[in-house]
């Protein structure tokens, strides 16, 4: 199996709102809890379902700016994606911020 290098454990996991659970919030104001990439695409997750490991976010496939989107992701195929023999990875760095202070989603008409 490829694992996400650096892959969020449970209890960062848990800490990330279920499915739906944000609904009534918008977009703009949308907490961001987790950033995975690789090379030039990204997803922002908001949302997460432990049970289906389904979560909700917003995806730049490869700087593609005019069809990125919010959506649902599996987080298995997430896991699973390889691109050239790289895996996709977690930023370190992230720490959660609302979706209109992030750049690469304003710029892609996200919020």
């Amino acid at each position: 199996m490829i694992i996400i290098l650096n892959e969020p454990n449970e209890e960062e996991l848990k800490r990330i709102p279920k499915l739906y659970e944000t609904d009534s919030i918008h977009l703009k104001d949308k907490l961001i809890y987790e950033h995975f990439f690789i090379f030039s695409s990204d997803w922002y997750i908001a949302e997460y379902d432990p049970k289906d490991k389904i979560m909700f976010g917003f995806a730049i496939l490869n700087d593609d700016y005019q069809n990125a989107e919010w959506g649902y992701v599996s987080y298995e195929e997430l896991r699973d994606l390889k691109v050239y023999g790289f895996e996709v990875e977690r930023d370190m760095d992230w720490y959660p911020k609302k979706a209109g202070l992030i750049d690469r989603i304003v710029k892609a008409g996200g919020v």
